[in-house]
Order: C-alpha cells, then sequence, then structure tokens
C-alpha cells in the first residue's frame, strides 16, 4: 500500500518532474540524473524532518510554513524565467561531458526546488506516520526503511523522467520551432507551479 500511494504522487505532474524533463531536453542525460539525486537528498532531508515533528512546527508556528512556500515560490519563478529567457538547445555533448561545476548546480537545482516545496514536507510528515504500527516494532526502524523505500522510489521515477527528458532533447535537436515551443511550455509550467504554491493556503 506503501509503494502503491508513492507511486501515485510520484506519477502526478509536478515541479520535480517538469524540472527533471526540462533538463534532460536542454543539458542531457548526465546533468538531469545529477538533478534527480539532488531531489533523493532532499526526499532524506524530509524524510528527517517528518521524524523531528516537522508537521507540528508548522501547526504550532505557522509563520515557518509561509516561509518556506514563499521562498519554493520565488525559486520555481526564477526557474521558470531562466528557462524562457534561454537560448534554443545547446549541443546535448556539451551537457554529457559536464564540468564538475554544471553538476554541483544541477544537484543544487534538485535539492532547492523539492526542499522549498512546502507540499513535499508535508507529505512526508503526513504519509510517513499512517504506515507505523508501534505494535510491529521499534518505530526508529520503521521510519527508516519507509523513508529509505521512499528515497528509492522517487529516485527510480526521477531517473525515468530524466532519461525521457534526454530524449526528447534528442527529438527536438533538428527543429527549432519545436524546441521553441519545448521552452516555452516547461518554462510556462514552472512558472505555474510558482503562482499556484503562492496562493495555496496552509491545510
Amino acid at each position: 500500500m506503501f509503494f502503491l500511494a508513492l507511486a501515485v504522487v510520484y506519477l502526478l505532474p509536478g515541479p520535480d518532474m517538469i524540472l527533471l524533463l526540462q533538463t534532460g531536453a536542454r543539458q542531457g542525460k548526465g546533468l538531469a540524473l545529477a538533478t534527480a539525486a539532488g531531489l533523493a537528498i532532499a526526499r532524506g532531508c524530509h524524510v528527517a524532518l517528518a521524524a523531528l515533528g516537522l508537521a507540528a512546527l508548522f501547526k504550532a508556528a505557522p509563520w515557518t510554513f509561509e516561509v518556506v512556500r514563499l521562498g519554493g515560490a520565488a525559486y520555481l519563478l526564477w526557474l521558470g524565467v531562466q528557462c524562457l529567457r534561454a537560448n534554443l538547445l545547446p549541443s546535448l555533448q556539451d551537457g554529457e561531458a559536464a564540468s564538475a561545476l554544471r553538476w554541483r548546480e544541477a544537484i543544487r537545482r534538485g535539492l532547492l526546488t523539492n526542499l522549498l516545496n512546502p507540499k513535499a514536507l508535508l507529505f512526508c510528515s503526513v504519509l510517513l506516520p499512517q504506515f507505523i504500527d508501534p505494535q510491529a516494532g521499534p518505530v526508529a526502524a520503521q521510519f527508516a526503511s519507509l523513508g529509505l523505500l521512499l528515497v528509492l522510489v522517487g529516485l527510480l521515477f526521477d531517473s525515468a523522467y530524466a532519461l525521457a527528458g534526454a530524449w526528447i532533447g534528442r527529438w527536438l535537436a533538428h527543429n527549432r520551432a519545436a524546441q521553441r515551443v519545448q521552452q516555452w511550455l516547461f518554462g510556462s509550467l514552472l512558472i505555474g507551479f510558482a503562482l499556484r504554491l503562492t496562493f495555496v493556503q496552509q491545510a
């Protein structure tokens, strides 16, 4: 049941998916997979924060939720604008032979995109405790195993999206009009997610 719940969530379109597709299309599978690694690190942080009672903190101090929400919206807006302003697709060979700096940037994009998403934070804080059974053994061990599964399943889906993005990039390589449509579509979606996050209300 836990795996099915994760699969449903990871199949829903969101900022993480769009970022992976856009990175794969523009910069190749290497940097897209690096972005997926950043997302995995962020989810590991979510699990740790959930274990420390993040949901209780948000409830006790609503301003902390607002800080994360507005910070995440601002970051997604920045990513969307950068996507719209970027030149058309560079050589994918350049993306595959990325420098260490570009790898770090890709990991950081994935990390911040997910870490600054309050919905992702609350998802872990609300979902994980529902599958904890105090009668089934040590709670900490259950939390760790479920958290590890959450991160690994997410990495599996994210890697698939990264490879799909790279395939889209190869398909668009010789079609500048399609490249422009892809660029505006992904950029507009990121900006749309930023606007939705700006006006979302805490449950």
